[in-house]
């Protein structure tokens, strides 16, 4: 696509260049220099596109990215902690993924005197490995295509019928596969109840820390740099996966031993260069990139500003307590990051949406497809009212969209009622007419565990402000008539004074005061329970949101998720000659493309590579996002790389590709061509942030950490060679 001039981007070649990419046009008018990158395609299938893989630079076979009978690639990626991907880099189980992934576990192991986190931290031994509690990885053992049994079943069914049948065949057909095994078995829905698969998983729950650099490596050019190319960021963590002595998931034991797995990726220092072939295996979150037009508007023009907006307000109000005391800057990074990331990316969305003009090329295609339903009875029966059923959808529930964005940004975002709804099931139990001894206890025992993770990190005088502030917002920007009973209490009880209320709230709730909750947890009874401040409150959200949103937001899905399903079996029907791939929705995925150089506006042109230098040049000892570590700037002076540097002495820090991501993939590993690690994947650009949306054939990229610049950190300045020692390095291009 560099043979396309920038100049027409804006103009009448925009338009063209959408209907090639969409597969729009019988004619098209624009050639590409190379194929386009986009695609999160399944492994199970990834034989359909092995042929333009081996043309870009594949060097493997199909069965080694995917195999269940053999060894192959699959069996190095796991799912880390549910939220993000890490891969096997050793035979001895050491994986390796984003700082940012292993951030809550490396916080949770850190204390002011001993600050892993700020400082960094490396086992020199095995013994000294720090189990990570809570964190768990999952390897995919094989995925199984049960798309014709379940529409054998379903047949004609639609609406609620059609989820229920579906609903209760998901749960026949997991247990089924199931059995008397240990393993995770998850059905998933692809093209939005076209085909169906399951995956089948093996949990491991014994994960240990073993090596993180400083946070101002791992989280170097911090919320500034965060979605920006160029990027300079050591975005890495190592940790070590654990079984029991029979090589089996376990518990945490000092008598487990460290995993032998099916595959482990070897480590390449042979670099990369412009338009080498990579591709990414992880588990990208969620991806929607067939809602149609008004849909795309209502996210645009509603839901993405409020959640920006309410956003803003918790980042704020942290940040002021964060920069007061450096206790709470610990205490409070790992929920303050979380909630940056995302008001960052809904700011980019809105953004590329409106530079791409995303919402009038959407409806250029909802037409064209209008005017091909039409030209035969049997499409117009089928598919002629899919567009208009989905813009009467989103009429209807346009005006519940904002209360339903605002009750997870606003309403029961306050730490103090997220950890007062997860008591619901005990006051559940405590409420029956005879509960039993044994269920009182197992609900309790894990609540504990939520009530030390909980209070572990709190800080309550920021989450107080919070929710009077959020509060107030909500109060200002809702319907009344949409609105929890609890607003018209603090409008004649407080004079709408909401941070008296939350004073008072605060005072009074059991869940603001650990020893009071742990003396509750002690003798639980449900009288206390549901009369505390906090549990009434989120129970008024709670209730009013399921008797006046849900059931809107029920309806629309349903509505809607119908007619896209119809939609996109449309699409495929009308370009048989094209491959279409599903919405990523956190099962394992393969994309490939290049190394490749960007250019995001006029008279800007990036390169595809970060090198140390910039290191140097970003360096600012008055900005804590900035800051370098005082040993990571002697080396870089000195220019002391080791053997990672390139042939001209310069030390790679990041590189971008083609390769298509979303949330989720964190941390998955880039591979080449011949199956060998060149780097991980951190993070997507700010100018292609409408990537879950809509791929942006020009400007989207993968940011990824270089595998040597991995291994230098861990060589020359954690000297933890002992960690290399146990990995395949490949030298030599």
């Amino acid at each position: 696509m560099n043979s396309i001039p920038r100049s027409c981007w804006r103009s009448t070649c925009a338009a063209l260049l959408w209907l090639w990419v969409l597969g729009l046009g019988s004619v098209r008018p624009l050639q590409a220099a190379e194929p386009p990158a986009e695609g999160m395609w399944l492994p199970l299938l990834i034989s359909q596109n092995y042929e333009q893989m081996r043309q870009q630079g594949l060097r493997l076979r199909p069965e080694q990215l995917y195999s269940v009978n053999q060894s192959s690639l699959k069996d190095a990626i796991v799912w880390f902690g549910g939220f993000c991907t890490g891969e096997i880099i050793s035979p001895e189980g050491l994986i390796l993924t984003n700082h940012h992934c292993g951030y809550d576990a490396i916080q949770s192991l850190s204390t002011v005197a001993q600050n892993h986190l700020q400082n960094g931290f490396w086992a020199r031994t095995k013994q000294e490995e720090l189990p990570a509690e809570g964190l768990f990885v999952k390897f995919l053992v094989r995925i199984e295509d049960v798309t014709q049994r379940v529409q054998n079943e379903i047949g004609s069914l639609t609406g609620r019928e059609r989820e229920q049948k579906l609903a209760q065949l998901s749960r026949t057909i997991t247990q089924e596969i199931k059995g008397s095994t240990d393993y995770d078995v998850q059905f998933k829905s692809m093209y939005y109840g076209s085909e169906f698969y399951v995956y089948v998983y093996e949990t491991y729950p014994d994960v240990r820390l073993v090596g993180t650099p400083h946070e101002s490596i791992g989280k170097f050019g911090g919320d500034t740099d965060n979605w920006m190319w160029p990027r300079h960021t050591g975005d890495f963590s190592l940790f070590r996966v654990y079984a029991g002595p029979d090589g089996k998931p376990a518990p945490y034991s000092p008598n487990n031993v460290p995993l032998k797995p099916r595959h482990f990726l070897p480590v390449s220092n042979k670099g990369v260069e412009a338009d080498d072939y990579a591709m990414i295996l992880g588990f990208p979150g969620r991806t929607e990139r067939y809602l149609t037009a008004e849909m795309l508007r209502q996210r645009y023009e509603l839901s993405n500003p409020a959640r920006i907006k309410l956003r803003n307000i918790r980042l704020e109000t942290w940040k002021e307590f964060m920069d007061a005391d450096p206790a709470i800057r610990l205490q409070d990074a790992s929920t303050y990051a979380r909630i940056a990331n995302y008001w960052k990316y809904f700011i980019g969305q809105n953004r590329g949406l409106r530079r791409l003009r995303t919402i009038e090329f959407k409806e250029q295609e909802e037409a064209k497809f209008q005017r091909w339903a039409s030209q035969n009875p049997q499409r117009q029966q089928t598919y002629g009212s899919v567009i208009e059923n989905v813009r009467k959808a989103c009429a209807d529930f346009q005006p519940y969209v904002l209360s339903m964005t605002y009750f997870g940004e606003a309403l029961i975002a306050p730490e103090i009622l997220t950890l007062a709804f997860k008591f619901r099931p005990l006051q559940s139990v405590l409420e029956q007419t005879d509960p039993s001894e044994e269920q009182v206890r197992k609900t309790v025992d894990a609540l504990r565990q939520e009530v030390n993770e909980h209070f572990k990190d709190y800080h309550l005088p920021a989450d107080r402000k919070v929710l009077a502030l959020l509060y107030r917002q909500a109060y200002k920007d809702l319907p009344r008539e949409q609105l929890p009973g609890t607003f018209r209490e603090i409008e004649s009880k407080y004079k709408g004074d909401f941070f008296k209320y939350a004073e008072q709230l605060f005072a009074r709730s059991m869940f603001a005061d650990r020893n009071r909750l742990e003396a509750f947890l002690a003798k639980p009874n449900a009288k206390t329970l549901k009369s505390d401040p906090a549990m009434k409150l989120v129970m008024d959200v709670a209730m009013n949101y399921y008797l006046r949103i849900e059931p809107q937001s029920s309806d629309f899905n349903t509505r809607t998720q119908e007619n896209l399903r119809l939609y996109i079996q449309g699409l495929r029907e009308m370009h048989p000659d094209r491959q279409f791939y599903p919405d990523a929705n956190s099962t394992m995925r393969i994309t490939y493309g290049q190394v490749k150089a960007y250019s995001p506006a006029d008279a800007v042109d990036y390169h595809y590579m970060t090198t140390a230098e910039g290191i140097f040049e970003k360096e600012n000892p008055d900005d804590p996002e900035f800051v370098v570590p005082k040993e990571l700037m002697e080396l870089i002076k000195r220019k002391d790389y080791g053997r990672w540097a390139r042939k001209d002495g310069q030390l790679p820090v990041c590189f971008i590709t083609t390769t298509d991501i979303t949330g989720g993939n964190s941390g998955s590993p880039v591979i080449n061509g011949e199956g060998e690690l060149i780097g991980l994947a951190f993070d997507g650009n700010w100018e292609a942030m409408t990537g879950d949306l809509v791929y942006d054939p020009m400007l989207k990229r993968t940011i990824n950490v270089d595998i040597r610049y991995v291994m230098f950190i861990i060589d020359k300045l954690a000297g933890a060679g002992h960690l290399i020692q146990e990995m395949k390095v490949i030298d030599g291009r």
